[in-house]
């Protein structure tokens, strides 16, 4: 049984029967079935079924918003951005995806030779709780459009929200099978990618659950996308516009109580601003309004696990004891963990080296331009930075020392379905949105034709 639990009031929302063995192989052959014929649809009926699918997110937003607020906690304004961003999703692939997947010519000694991008199969997908809808919609809306068919293993307590992806899919004119949520636990994740209708697997969680997944998926050959933790830098240096990015950095490191993989972690001030800055940031969080997820007056939610709150809390104390100081909250209780700033942070600290995945901004300065890139880099994560400045002669300076999957100049990182989404070194591999993310699962087919 799968049980869903309201993080905020701890009441049941939600539970559901695991699929057995027999119920897993039942779905999977549903599903080669169902790819069967959807690979020979067009693309402009696939098209046609994502604005179908775009309209009905439209029309259900506060209904799918309400159950993402109740599974895991997000502020229900958030909850319901997050259905807009799948919607706007739609959009983009009902409108730019013919021109993705269109015939490419390359003159060769041929009379004619192209490269065609036929779907490879049907696709798992395991996904996360922090952007229950966001993160699934990510992956199956180009996995889907690109003639594939897809799989759901959704996080344990966001159960609901799988349901109604599913229902989504389904009146949106999708045939039956071609998206299937499985209610599975982490454990039976391999017997899915070992059938052999499952052709590959895109996995957004953290990196041991990356990594074992990859390594079964390698053993199988069998294609794998893997977009796993952050630790982003946010650096601001002293000529940046300070009171634009002091709101740049609540809504970076904040929204979503904190529980993102993009999410500003480690703010890396330049030394002449240092003072002020935090003393303008320590106001700004104060004011933050916590509370009940389902008021639309709240910001700061709850955590989705107590045990999540608990880690931040443990890393917290570590760091404490090495000498961080504590500059504002730090206060847990239950799910609820305040919103903290911790300034006097270096690397060798858990709040400086670790994922941080909660309301919690560690605080490092650096004196110039050699120092901050020497701190951005002592990371073993790579999915993205912020970099805030009037210099244009800096930017260009320091993009190509990035070593991220993205570099924002005076903006937060985020995603946007036109430009390709995804990490380095221990963040993952491969990409999603965008052209990238639609030629990810297909087959790059080369055709060479000779006329007798």
């Amino acid at each position: 049984m799968l049980i869903s639990i309201n993080p905020f009031t701890e009441e049941q929302v939600f539970n559901i029967e695991e699929l057995t063995q027999e119920g897993i192989a039942q779905h999977l052959e549903l599903a080669g079935k169902a790819f069967a014929s959807w690979k020979a649809t067009t693309i402009k009926e696939r098209c046609h079924k994502l604005k179908v699918l775009a309209e009905l997110l439209g029309k259900r937003k506060r209904e799918l918003a309400t159950a993402i607020t109740k599974e895991m906690g997000k502020p229900i304004v958030q909850s319901e951005a997050e259905i807009e961003k799948c919607a706007w999703l739609c959009d983009y692939y009902a409108v730019e995806s013919e021109s993705h997947l269109k015939i490419k010519p390359i003159e060769t000694d041929a009379f004619e030779s192209y490269v065609r991008y036929d779907p490879l199969g049907v696709i798992l997908g395991v996904m996360p709780w922090n952007y229950p809808f966001w993160q699934v919609f990510r992956f199956a809306v180009p996995t889907l459009t690109a003639g594939n068919g897809a799989i759901l293993k959704h996080a344990s307590n966001v159960s609901l929200c799988g349901i109604l992806i599913q229902q989504l899919f389904l009146d949106a004119g999708y045939p039956v099978g071609i998206f299937q949520f499985f209610p599975i636990k982490s454990n039976k994740v391999n017997a899915v990618l070992e059938h052999p209708v499952i052709k590959g697997v895109s996995l957004t969680g953290s990196t041991p659950a990356g990594s074992a997944v990859a390594a079964k998926a390698g053993s199988l050959i069998k294609k794998s996308v893997l977009e796993l933790g952050g630790n982003n830098a946010l650096v601001v240096f002293e000529d940046a516009d300070i009171q634009r990015v002091l709101d740049i950095c609540i809504q970076a490191r904040f929204q979503n109580t904190g529980q993102s993989c993009i999410a500003g972690k480690r703010l890396l001030l330049q030394e002449a601003i240092a003072k002020d800055f935090l003393e303008g940031l320590k106001a700004k969080v104060e004011s933050l309004i916590s509370g009940d997820p389902e008021d639309r007056n709240t910001f700061i939610g709850v955590m989705a696990r107590e045990s999540l709150a608990a880690d931040l809390e443990l890393q917290l104390n570590k760091s404490l004891a090495m000498g961080a100081k504590l500059v504002c909250g730090g206060q847990r209780k239950g799910t609820y963990f305040q919103p903290t700033i911790v300034g006097n942070v270096w690397p060798g600290m858990p709040i400086f080296d670790e994922e941080t995945f909660g309301p919690l901004l560690a605080v490092t300065q650096f004196r110039d331009e050699q120092d901050a890139v020497q701190l951005v880099s002592q990371s073993e994560f790579g999915l993205g930075v912020s970099i805030f400045t009037n210099s244009e002669d800096r930017i260009h300076r320091l993009i190509p020392q990035m070593d991220e999957g993205a570099v924002f100049i005076n903006e937060l990182v985020k995603s946007d379905p036109r430009l390709p989404f995804g990490g380095v070194k221990i963040s993952g591999y491969g990409r999603e949105l965008s052209l990238e993310g639609i030629q990810e699962f297909v087959n790059r087919k080369t055709v060479y034709k000779v006329k007798f």
